[in-house]
């Protein structure tokens, strides 16, 4: 894989690579707000990405300097009972990309001067002599079968253990994420950062749309859920905005219904002002889009993943929670769901969700001490 030409540094500034995971859209945008601030605290930010994550991160920082690592490419099944089945023939594929990953890493950490690392979720993305931060929610993971969360978490812990610190994007007690982020046993180099969320609250929005749709995750469930909710919007009376999550399809998908209206993708921003302007929103139960959730009080309808146990377990941690109506794909009813969601709301949550900004500046802190 050829890389870019080596780039003069500011001796001035520190230099951060920031590595997201291929697996969805989530584990990029969660990584927004962390960019972002790093450049409020004067930090130079490389961005190292693969497949969609690389063009979402491309269009709302078009400025940064970009490298290309091939990520894991994780493939699901189309049926969630084949999901663990196929998960596990492709265990020896995701090994092979993470000893890749360290390699590649090695080389450009030197070569591109970078002062630190931050991991979301690619195991691999750690230097020896580097300060390194591994993201994740997941300290505990969640397979449906105690035999392998055994061996799974073996793993798990093993990786973790190998990076400076593990930052969890949730709250040290009473978490969104349940059991994810709090196991029995944490780490001492585990800092709970409070949720991530690159969006904000905004003023005077008046609504435009009664559902927004928000299409994301591997395929092919992608592309199942999307035709599932076509069809169930043939029927349907209101206002709907659907974003496909395909930040690199240039392809426009048009429909006869006047009434809907679908893009590709929407930058951050544009999001950020369409579930403000949206009364409802219905999409996957994935741990970003939670957090972006919560973060604008917004009502919402959980479709987990089929086979994807955490989305699973995240939609009915919230639901018994009454903060998310949730429903399976295979149940799935436009009707039924909106009929139901009655009852279930995020707008008693009014804990601030800022507190992750304390933990980068005082990991950049660190780093400037050190120069």
């Amino acid at each position: 894989m050829k890389e870019k030409k080596l780039f003069i540094k500011d001796k001035k500034k520190l230099r951060i690579l920031i590595a997201p995971l291929d697996w969805g859209l989530g584990h990029a945008t969660r990584c927004i707000p962390i960019i972002n601030e790093l450049i409020q605290l004067g930090c130079e930010v490389v961005i190292v990405a693969d497949n969609q994550p690389f063009f979402l991160l491309k269009k709302e920082f078009p400025n940064l300097v970009f490298l290309r690592c091939k990520g894991y490419e994780i493939e699901y099944s189309q049926q969630k009972t084949g999901f663990f089945t196929k998960m596990f023939l492709q265990v020896p594929k995701l090994f092979f990309a993470i000893r890749n990953e360290k390699k590649w890493l090695q080389k450009i950490a030197k070569g591109h001067y970078i002062d630190a690392v931050i991991s979301d979720n690619r195991f691999g993305m750690y230097c020896k002599n580097i300060p390194s931060i591994f993201i994740t929610h997941q300290l505990f993971i969640n397979t449906g079968n105690s035999f392998v969360d055994f061996f799974v978490q073996k793993i798990n812990n093993f990786f973790i253990k190998k990076y400076s610190n593990c930052w969890v994007p949730d709250f040290k007690e009473n978490g969104f994420a349940g059991k994810l982020s709090h196991p029995r046993k944490i780490s001492s180099k585990v800092i709970y950062m409070g949720p991530l969320s690159r969006f904000e609250a905004l003023r005077d929005v008046a609504n435009i749309y009664d559902l927004l749709v928000s299409i994301s995750g591997p395929e092919p469930q992608r592309t199942i859920f999307e035709n599932m909710i076509l069809s169930e919007l043939q029927n349907y009376p209101g206002k709907v905005l659907m974003v496909r999550g395909l930040p690199g399809e240039k392809k426009e998908l048009n429909t006869p219904n006047d009434s809907i209206k679908i893009v590709n993708h929407l930058s951050s921003e544009e999001l950020n002002r369409a579930f403000e302007q949206s009364k409802m929103v219905i999409c996957r139960s994935g741990y970003t889009t939670i957090m972006d959730l919560v973060k604008l009080k917004k009502k919402a309808i959980f479709v987990p993943t089929p086979g994807q146990t955490e989305q699973e377990y995240l939609a009915k941690h919230l639901f018994e929670k009454k903060y998310f109506y949730s429903i399976e794909q295979k149940k799935f009813s436009l009707s039924i769901a909106l009929k139901n969601n009655a009852g279930f709301s995020p707008q008693d949550f009014n804990t601030p969700l800022n507190d992750y900004k304390k933990v980068i500046a005082g990991f950049v802190a660190t780093l400037k001490y050190s120069m």
